[in-house]
């Protein structure tokens, strides 16, 4: 058995699960997300116990990476629902900023005109300071997919480290010509 897979998901208070055929849904108040379940993987909601069981069919290969594959994606529903995921980003350079107008994000990353990022419905984006961006959502793929979007407009560059990097994240830098 995976040691991922055969975990239980333990579901919190206030959290509604439904699972229809091959789609699970997790729902808190008016928020909800939703999940397509391969058909042969089998996920059991037990009530009484507050959790979630997800069992595949055989030992196969390809049913064992799909069982902690969908017993992750589930997982992540319910922490998305319960906490919600949150990505920073840094800006690093003379000059580069960002500015929030609304839910539109205005980059000034050195270039000779702004960037504008409109930021999807179910994503919230603040500002600590000019640098420092906060990317919070309840979708953990969808927090992932906009911090790698902003980050791609500049990314870090290994000669004075400029552009824009995630909260932690190592640039390794190179010498320039004048190591010689």
């Amino acid at each position: 058995m995976s040691r991922v897979g055969r975990r239980p998901i333990q579901v919190p208070a206030g959290l509604v699960i439904k699972i229809d055929d091959n789609v699970v849904t997790v729902s808190k108040g008016n928020l909800s997300l939703q999940q397509e379940i391969h058909p042969a993987i089998k996920v059991e909601y037990k009530p009484q116990e507050n959790s979630i069981l997800v069992t595949r069919p055989t030992d196969n290969k390809f049913y064992r990476s799909l069982h902690g594959l969908y017993r992750s994606l589930i997982n992540n529903m319910v922490i998305g629902l319960t906490d919600g995921f949150s990505k920073k980003l840094e800006i690093v350079g003379v000059g580069y900023r960002a500015e929030l107008k609304g839910t539109t994000l205005v980059l000034h990353l050195g270039f000779s005109h702004p960037i504008i990022f409109k930021s999807p419905a179910d994503i919230e984006i603040s500002l600590e300071n000019p640098t420092t961006i906060v990317v919070k959502g309840i979708d953990k793929q969808l927090v992932g997919q906009v911090s790698a979007k902003i980050r791609s407009f500049r990314p870090p560059e290994p000669y004075k480290g400029k552009g824009i990097r995630y909260d932690g994240e190592y640039v390794k830098r190179k010498a320039g010509k004048t190591a010689a």
